[in-house]
Parts: C-alpha cells; structure tokens; sequence
C-alpha cells in the first residue's frame, strides 16, 4: 500500500510540474524575442489604415482569424505528433507557405529563439535539445508555429490548449506593440484585450483542429503591411 502511495505522489509531482512549465511557455518574460515584432501593425500605422482604438480592434480581429487560418493546423499537427520527422515536413512546408521575407523572417527568429530556450529551460525533456542539435546540422528554419507546437506536444499540453495558447500569445504580443506605438494606453489595452479574448475563442472553435492541407490567409492585406514593414523609413519593430 505504501509503495502504491509513492507512485501516485510521484505521478502527481510531474503532472504539476508540468503544469508550471506549460505556464511558463506562455509566460511572457521567456526571452523568445516576440515582443520585438508588431505582427504588421507598425507598417499598417503609418500607412494611416490603423489609427484609431478601434481600427485597432478590427486590425486584431483580422490578425487573429488570419493566424488561425493559416498557424493553427502546424500547432496541431507538431502538438499531436511532436516527433523530429514531424518537425522537419511541418518547418519546409510552412517556409515554402509563407508569402513574404519579412514574416518568414519573423517566424524563423521567434521559433529558432523559442527551441534554443525551450531546450535550455525544460531540461526535463531531453529530446528538446536532441532535436534542436539535429536540426541545427541540416537545412532547418525553426519555425515560430511547429516549433510552438512540438514543446506544448511535449510539455503533455493537449491539442484545443496549445492552439489557444498560441492565439493568446499573438493578442498579447500584439497589443503590447500597439501600446509602445501610443495607439492605446496601458489600461486601454488591458480592456482591449479582454473584449477581443472572447472573439478569439470563437476563431478558435472555427479554425481549430485542421489539417495542414488546409491551412490559408483569410487577411491577405495583412501580409502585405508586414511585408512592406522594411521598406519603413523609421522603425520601432522587426516586423
């Protein structure tokens, strides 16, 4: 009986570990570099379409329907078979998908970034760093989107999660930079995103789950301020 007890503490201690470390991975202090990117808001400022709260509403909105068009199929993919032979198709195939320099760019940064962290951070899963040092011998882009998918596969973070983690990250990352661009206070933002919140779980319903045969761009207008962004005369974002 005792030694029953032991093996159940024992599977309770990983399960709340685990717990932490998919808290962690959405935590905004882990240095993945996301906050140097505005998503295309910057560009889409200065070319005066986005310049009001709530032309910024709208611009999220869009940004959310088109990452989950076009991101969350590589989320659930890499997070139900977060294998390294998985990895590799899912990262070609979505560098072959992405239609400008500067959002791919974007992806590769951030994803390169978060798997040298991830590995370095969750040393409890040793195929993270096994799997980073095989890619990094072969024609690899680490891309944010699979490599996002493939630690929340790790970490035990189920499917419907991982992909709603990942909407979060981008709402919160992008009204972040919509504060550091004085388009919205600090407070108007927090408000913002927890109007915006219940509109994102609803593109999550619609656009989760899918394959990655289906994955698209509803917001193609989107692509192209992001696409534009470098060629800005003066800069706050990567991206």
């Amino acid at each position: 009986m005792g030694g029953g007890i032991e093996i159940d503490s024992a599977t309770n201690s990983r399960s709340i570990r685990m717990d932490w470390s998919q808290w962690q991975l959405l935590d905004s202090i882990l240095p993945t570099g996301g906050f140097a990117h505005s998503f295309g808001l910057e560009a889409a400022i200065q070319a005066r379409i986005v310049s009001t709260p709530d032309e910024l509403r709208t611009h999220l909105i869009h940004l959310l329907e088109n990452t989950a068009s076009l991101l969350l199929p590589f989320i659930h993919s890499a997070t139900t078979n977060p294998s390294a032979d998985n990895l590799r198709k899912l990262d070609a195939l979505l560098d072959a998908t992405l239609s400008n320099e500067v959002s791919r760019k974007a992806s590769t940064s951030q994803g390169s970034a978060l798997m040298r962290v991830a590995a370095s951070v969750f040393t409890e899963i040793p195929s993270l760093k096994t799997t980073r040092d095989a890619c990094l011998t072969s024609n690899f882009h680490f891309h944010h989107a699979p490599v996002f998918g493939l630690i929340c596969g790790l970490l035990g973070m189920d499917p419907e999660t991982s992909q709603r983690g990942y909407l979060f990250i981008t709402l919160r990352d992008s009204i972040s930079a919509a504060t550091r661009l004085n388009l919205v206070g600090p407070l108007g933002a927090a408000v913002l995103q927890h109007q915006v919140a219940a509109i994102a779980e609803t593109i999550l319903k619609q656009w989760a789950d899918r394959p990655v045969e289906e994955a698209c761009q509803t917001s193609p207008l989107l692509d192209t301020f992001q696409g534009c962004h470098s060629y800005l005369f003066s800069r706050l974002f990567c991206s």
